[in-house]
């Protein structure tokens, strides 16, 4: 397993001062969320994109791809019955693919539960074939860049689609994509009836990226989940992917955040 960390939870830092902290702390690889880039992905120029990979390279990090995909965007939304909305959000979508592949990374985290959950009148079914019909046109794009859309479960406090790893894989097999696969996030599967491990192992044929945090939206081992057996049941599967911290509660400090949850990982494995 590989260690990595979102690059949100530095904040206002600069680049260059979030990737060295990063690296310094045992950190190989960060995760972009695409907001703290610019308020849209069109408005990152190719310029500040081989700036990053520049940054990333002197330094000795891998941008290991994107996350938050339609975080702070306007007029996108995958489950909509409006045609042209469809539209835009799976051009949006190659685009950040493009930026992905631009930046060296090789997964885009889908999460986005505002612009996904199912409007007032739209059934589950409905929402099922939009969010497939996106895909489907994403995927080409995902190919010829080389990066993979990675679906994320999320719990029913973040909304009212794709709850379940089962019901995401559900999804990636309608979409029928060697580039569209499976993201599982400790706090959002507890919030499920199987345990962690369980999931895991049940998932393992598609899961290609992981989130470590815990349901306090702290870092792994800030909060009452034991990681080890879930570290067990990655290694279990010979998972070889990427274990990469993404918290929401920044009240201690990103110092503390970063370095705790490094540690604590690293004394599991």
């Amino acid at each position: 397993m590989k260690f990595a960390i979102c690059n949100e939870l530095y904040q206002d830092w600069p680049h260059e001062q979030a990737f060295s902290h990063a690296v310094q702390l045992g950190y190989r690889g960060i995760e972009i969320a695409p907001f703290t880039l610019a308020e849209s992905v069109y408005d990152v120029s190719q310029s500040q994109r081989q700036k990053l990979c520049e940054l990333a390279d002197s330094l000795e990090i891998e941008i290991i791809g994107l996350h938050w995909l339609l975080a702070k965007t306007n007029g996108l939304h995958l489950t909509t019955p409006d045609r042209q909305v469809r539209n835009k959000t799976a051009d949006y979508l190659s685009e950040l693919a493009r930026l992905c592949g631009d930046l060296g990374g090789q997964v885009m985290v889908f999460g986005s539960p505002p612009q996904r959950n199912l409007l007032p009148g739209v059934t589950p079914e409905q929402g099922f074939d939009y969010a497939v019909e996106v895909f489907s046109e994403v995927a080409p794009v995902l190919e010829e860049c080389d990066v993979t859309l990675a679906l994320e479960p999320l719990g029913p406090e973040e909304g009212n689609f794709m709850l379940t790893a089962e019901s995401a894989i559900e999804i990636a097999k309608a979409v029928d994509s060697s580039h569209v696969k499976l993201h599982l996030d400790v706090k959002a599967m507890s919030t499920e009836v199987k345990t962690i491990p369980s999931i895991i192992e049940d998932s393992q044929d598609w899961l290609v990226h992981f989130h470590a945090n815990d349901p306090n939206r702290r870092g792994p081992g800030m909060g009452e989940v034991d990681f080890e057996p879930i570290f067990a049941a990655l290694k279990g599967v010979d998972y070889e992917g990427w274990v990469s911290v993404e918290v929401f509660d920044y009240e201690p400090g990103i110092d503390a955040l970063a370095e705790q949850s490094i540690r604590y990982m690293q004394e599991l494995v």
